[in-house]
């Protein structure tokens, strides 16, 4: 592996709040680079979690997948951000995105338009996490001369969680680049960039994508323990898997053989899905990434904390490949 990728784990969402600090220990005394913290409603939250995480470490990136625009006002979003960047400066990847519809509703913030809101709220946190005084009477922000005392000196991209084609054409005009959701492959990455109106290595746009790992010493063990995962991820297919070049194969040999016909199939599916089958496997996933543009990587452990306890080894191992 080059450095130019950052490799490090994804915190799952159901994990206890404890564990980030191991986890961020363990990451940075090992080598790698990254670890992501996770809010999806109702778990933990995000920059609860990457404050703790940036406070025990003095080299680790943190990055935050991904706090959605309207469950805050953009102010205390920017606030939250700005001040996760003076305890950790330079290692803070904060990212926004629309937030699970039905959550927001849940929550009484559900908005007419996702995709103005989140426009408005990008391009306002953008320009206070800047220093800049922010006045804007959109339809979701309105602030009347505001100005954070306390913004980064050196701001961070600010990353755009979403994965459909408006939202990405979105992302590539006001975002600081992308943060996509697992499983995303070489060919998905490809996809994105290309309807965000983007290439990869654009100067000023950061790209970075969760996966979901699973490292072996037989590659066939890896595949059968992560085929139910997948077998559950095809019953509503989403862009990513529906962006593969293998995808009409992929779904006939599912509807056909079922799970053991995921188990099965061809090793280099795995390989293009996500970092799992051998450490090799994985490794050639990581730099097909790469190539593709991704410079940073969260990696999904098994949601078990005893299991995801010794994958974070995996993690290491493939950071300091």
């Amino acid at each position: 592996m080059t450095n130019r990728l950052q490799v490090g784990m994804s915190f799952d969402r159901s994990f206890p709040p404890a564990f980030v600090t191991e986890a961020a220990r363990v990451l940075e005394a090992g080598g790698a680079q990254q670890l992501w913290v996770i809010e999806d409603c109702f778990y933990t939250a995000g920059p609860s979690l990457a404050a703790a995480a940036l406070t025990v470490t003095e080299q680790l990136t943190v990055g935050v997948g991904i706090l959605p625009a309207v469950a805050r006002t953009a102010p205390v979003t920017a606030m939250e951000i700005a001040t996760l960047c003076g305890l950790g400066p330079g290692r803070v990847l904060p990212g926004i995105g629309h937030g699970v519809q039905s959550w927001m509703a849940q929550m009484g913030v559900r908005p007419v338009s996702p995709l103005t809101a989140l426009e408005e709220v990008l391009v306002a946190v953008t320009r206070l996490l800047a220093g800049d005084e922010v006045t804007s009477h959109g339809h979701y922000v309105d602030l009347d001369a505001v100005r954070l005392e306390h913004p980064p000196a050196d701001p961070p991209p600010l990353l755009a969680g979403v994965f459909g084609p408006k939202s990405l054409a979105l992302a590539g005009r006001v975002a600081g680049g992308l943060v996509l959701a697992e499983p995303a492959s070489p060919s998905y990455v490809r996809w994105s960039l290309e309807q965000a109106g983007r290439t990869p290595g654009d100067p000023g746009f950061h790209l970075a994508v969760f996966g979901v790992l699973c490292v072996k010493k037989d590659r066939a063990e890896a595949y059968r323990t992560m085929a139910p995962w997948l077998a559950g991820q095809l019953e509503q297919p989403r862009t990513p898997y529906t962006s593969l070049p293998f995808f009409d194969d992929l779904a006939a040999r599912f509807a056909a053989k079922g799970v053991d016909g995921l188990a099965t199939m061809p090793s280099e599916w795995w390989t293009e899905l996500a970092p799992v089958g051998t450490l090799d496997d994985a490794a050639a996933h990581l730099q097909a990434l790469e190539d593709a543009g991704v410079q940073s990587i969260g990696m999904f452990p098994i949601r078990d904390v005893e299991v995801a306890r010794t994958q974070l080894a995996d993690v290491v191992a493939l950071a300091t490949r």
